[in-house]
């Protein structure tokens, strides 16, 4: 019995062997600014990363959320899910194309009202609006290979205020 070794595997694109801090940005587009006037200067830029740290989570509420409100969404989301079956059958069918897709579209804003009230109805009033959410850094580094590293620092010290505290 031999143990075979294990297969190498492609370096990720998402990786540096040795990565080093070049510098710490409040924004997405300072960090951006920054590497591509790195590019601007002809720096090797495949040799970095913009890494997005302390992560939150952002939620925006849009709306109260109603009996009401949570019919029509169904039925309108039911709409759409059955007009677009009726258009699938409608290709493989001989039968009236109007009347396959006005069926198919009723059936569909039945099944869409019917399905969202219970899962209102579920919910118990627990969750009674409507939000979107996004996840965001709050901080943006760009890490350099270990051997370019001095490099990019002397050429980025060429662009005003562009280098903050390089080890925040």
């Amino acid at each position: 019995m031999s143990m075979s070794s294990p297969r190498p595997t492609a370096a990720s694109p998402l990786k540096l062997q040795f990565p080093q801090s070049l510098a710490v940005y409040d924004d997405y587009a300072a960090a951006q600014k920054s590497v591509d006037y790195l590019s601007d200067q002809e720096f090797a830029v495949e040799q970095l990363m913009i890494v997005g740290t302390d992560l939150k989570r952002i939620e925006r509420i849009t709306g109260r959320l109603t009996w009401n409100r949570i019919a029509i969404g169904g039925i309108l989301s039911g709409l759409w899910l059955g007009g677009f079956v009726g258009l699938i059958f409608a290709l493989f069918t001989s039968a009236n194309t109007l009347q396959v897709l006005l069926s198919t579209a009723f059936f569909g804003a039945v099944f869409g009202l019917v399905w969202s009230l219970i899962g209102y109805a579920a919910t118990r009033g627990q969750r009674d609006f409507s939000s979107i959410t996004q996840v965001v850094a709050t901080r943006y580094e760009i890490l350099v290979e270990h051997k370019h590293a001095a490099r990019a620092r002397e050429l980025l010290a060429g662009l005003p205020g562009a280098l903050p505290t390089p080890f925040d």
